[in-house]
């Protein structure tokens, strides 16, 4: 162990830590430390470190990034090594207070989800966020050790690198934006990215950088007359700007179909004021002036979280303003207090405890464990449920009263129903929003005003699902239909037992198994449901349980013709494809959803009946596959050698319509020597779009291909496409 490393990150740590240390508190740090140094003694964690410096980092993280105080830094710097601690349980918290030594046992409870190889995954995600209930201080610590661990990834081990990038991006992302750290957010997205997409990223990161001195340029110009303004006008204040995460960016460029030069909003100013509490939400709306009035804004682009904060308890006033050059520009007004909940998210509150704001996060946090109460478990359903309670905005609606009630974006009356009452949803057949009448589909819009209209006659049916998005809805739903189901059930057991009666044929098991086969149903409940519901004829059931015995050999299944059996499985691609951790007896072949070509980023996926799929980490379905399926995923890589076959790749073509320019694409493929499988192409009122499908030996020679493209002129965009139409 490297003692100046280990000395340079304790020191570290006391100095993080001086905003949020109390007298004696530093003699406890000091104590924690040196016992957290001989339990840890020389072990390693995933990603090389040892187990000490990656606990003092997470300290230090906490306090000095989320301003939490010795309570948290204790159990953090002893959470990999609790059970290897000669005090006792006993001894610990008598020196450190027993709640620090309920969030270590808590933070204990939990590490089971550490492993990647669990199928478990949605439960495992379910106690994580369960222990919200008991300590939140346990979720910020678990946070952060991702974190730590999403800094460090490149040391991890390659098999364990897009697990981890992946369920960080689809399940840690998004609990962190939830609790309000944006910064956290943004940083374990940008690191996901970064092992996910490597191509993307690294070509953002470079443009960024090569466009800093223009951008600084500009953001002087933009903030130069605000600063004399507002300066004029008596408000303390700072200006600052904020550069867009790369995973923002790479966002904005796939969703508008835009390249990276026409984000027109790579970054934000952010005007913070040093206002009293009973003056800052005015103080803010002067700003607020003060900046139209400089500059145009764009009305349907102001977002007031001032008054209505997020359920997170983020409040913020947020306008869009074109600048100098006619430039877009997101200008976003808060006072200090606002900005360090922003930045510190839940962390903050503690501080702030009683201030506007809070009472938001204890609405989400209740939200959050009705949909854990939900009886869907280790689901897809249940994952997506969750993520889209964790990653969402939110609408807010009034009630007749004039209460505001939030909801995800997206919601329904349906949804609106539930979230006053279950009894209420039951019986919801549609409402008043803003004195018109709607149905129980409709989808709710900021500041509408909503009454619902109910029928005792109404009942929860099966379709519902398919348009509620809240987790207490779908979850209250779910549950009336199982309950109606098992009482008509219930009563196509009474009716089945009485027509046998009449029959003079027995009931018993051998009866109800015979008609199970025979209709080819699951269980018993559901050949009760449909004798009920009338769907079985029960004189059709009669002739059933009626008719004679066939005395026939049973038919066999029919016998599929043998495989031959083959001593060693190998694969078209298994010249130049390497799969590390190799399953015997699989095959492996390319996967069609992304096409991978040599030189891709890419990992293989066990799949049930068709060996092992190659997928480039970009694939649009990686992150669900390696978030969810965690133990299927295997490494692969290409293999050195140039000699590769080749591969399909297809190429989006949008421009200008120009006399020759097929000729000129054409061209450009035979300088390549590659063969063309498909060229399907319009022009329509002057525009021309394309789709080209070709086979390559590799991506250099497909993004050479692309580059050459995209300089003719008349060519708009060349993109590579993720898969065939």
């Amino acid at each position: 162990m490297d003692t100046v490393k280990l000395e340079k990150a304790c020191k570290a740590l006391i100095d993080a830590a001086k905003g949020t240390m109390a007298p004696g508190d530093k003699a406890r740090i000091r104590r924690a430390l040196d016992i957290a140094v001989r339990a840890c003694g020389d072990n390693l964690i995933l990603t090389g470190e040892p187990e000490i410096l990656h606990a003092i980092s997470v300290a230090s993280i906490l306090t000095g990034e989320m301003g939490l105080g010795v309570t948290s830094i204790v159990p953090a710097l002893f959470h990999d090594c609790f059970d290897r601690i000669e005090l006792s349980p006993e001894e610990l918290e008598k020196e450190f207070g027993a709640k620090a030594i309920e969030i270590i046992r808590g933070f204990s409870r939990i590490t089971g989800i550490n492993s990647l190889q669990s199928s478990y995954q949605a439960e495992n995600f379910r106690k994580l966020l369960l222990s919200l209930a008991d300590d939140v201080r346990v979720i910020l610590i678990k946070l952060v050790e991702r974190l730590e661990y999403m800094r460090n990834l490149e040391h991890a081990p390659e098999t364990d690198r897009l697990p981890l990038a992946s369920e960080t991006y689809f399940l840690y992302a998004p609990l962190a934006h939830r609790l309000g750290f944006y910064n956290i957010k943004s940083e374990m997205e940008d690191l996901a990215v970064k092992f996910l997409e490597p191509d993307q990223y690294s070509y953002i990161e470079g443009r960024l950088r090569q466009t800093t001195a223009s951008r600084n340029k500009f953001i002087r110009e933009f903030s130069k007359p605000l600063d004399e303004k507002l300066q004029q006008l008596g408000f303390r204040f700072t200006i600052k700007s904020r550069t867009k995460s790369i995973h923002s960016i790479m966002l904005k460029m796939k969703k508008q179909g835009v390249e990276f030069d026409e984000v027109y909003d790579l970054f934000a100013i952010r005007i913070i004021l040093d206002s009293d509490s009973e003056h800052e939400k005015s103080d803010c709306w002067r700003v607020y002036s003060v900046v139209t009035d400089l500059y145009q804004p764009n009305p349907s682009r102001l977002r007031d979280w001032i008054s209505v904060p997020k359920s997170n308890g983020y409040e913020s006033l947020h306008t869009t303003v074109v600048g100098p050059r006619g430039k877009w520009v997101e200008v976003q007004i808060r006072s200090v207090r606002m900005d360090e909940i922003a930045e510190k998210g839940l962390a903050a509150h503690f501080r702030y405890k009683g201030v506007k704001g809070e009472g938001g996060l204890e609405v989400w946090l209740t939200r959050m464990r009705e949909i854990l109460e939900s009886t869907d478990k280790e689901d897809k359903a249940f994952l997506d449920q969750v993520r889209s309670g964790l990653y969402t905005d939110e609408v807010f609606v009034f009630t007749p009263r004039g209460d505001i009630r939030q909801l995800p974006a997206g919601s329904t009356v349906l949804d609106f129903a539930f979230d006053i009452h279950t009894a209420v949803g039951a019986s919801c057949v549609g409402a008043k929003v803003n004195g018109k009448n709607v149905t129980i589909r409709y989808v709710l819009q900021n500041g509408d005003h909503v009454s619902i209209i109910r029928s005792k006659n109404q009942k929860p049916r099966e379709d519902w699902l398919s348009f509620v998005v809240t987790g207490k809805a779908k979850s209250k739903i779910k549950q009336a239909l199982n309950e109606e189901k098992t009482r008509a059930a219930a009563e196509g057991k009474e009716i089945l037992m009485r027509r046998l009666k009449n029959w003079k044929l027995p009931y018993g098991d051998s009866v109800v198994q015979k008609l199970i086969i025979h209709y080819n149903l699951k269980t018993a409940q559901d050949l009760y449901f449909l004798i009920e519901s009338g769907k079985l004829d029960l004189l059709q059931i009669k002739d059933v349980l009626t008719r004679p015995e066939q005395t026939a050999e049973p038919v066999k299944p029919a016998e599929l013709p043998e495989k031959p059996v083959r001593e060693e499985t190998t694969s078209q691609y298994s010249d130049f494809l390497v799969i590390e951790d190799k399953v015997d007896g699989l095959d492996y072949r390319l996967s069609k959803c992304c096409n991978p070509v040599f030189g891709d980023s890419i990992f293989g996926f066990v799949t049930i009946s068709e060996g092992i799929k190659i997928h480039r980490s970009g694939c649009p379905n990686a992150h669900y596959m390696m978030a969810k399926f965690p133990y299927r995923i295997v490494s692969a890589r290409w293999t050195k050698t140039g000699a590769a076959g080749s591969f399909i790749a297809t190429v989006k073509l949008t421009g200008v319509e120009e006399v020759g320019i097929v000729n000129r694409i054409a061209d450009i493929l035979s300088g390549y020597n590659v063969s063309v499988r498909n060229f399907n192409y319009s022009m329509d009122d002057g525009m021309f779009e394309g789709t080209l499908n070709i086979m390559v030996p590799n991506n250099d020679v497909l993004y050479g291909i692309i580059r050459r493209i995209q300089g003719l002129k008349g060519i708009l965009r060349a993109t590579r496409q993720i898969s065939e139409q």
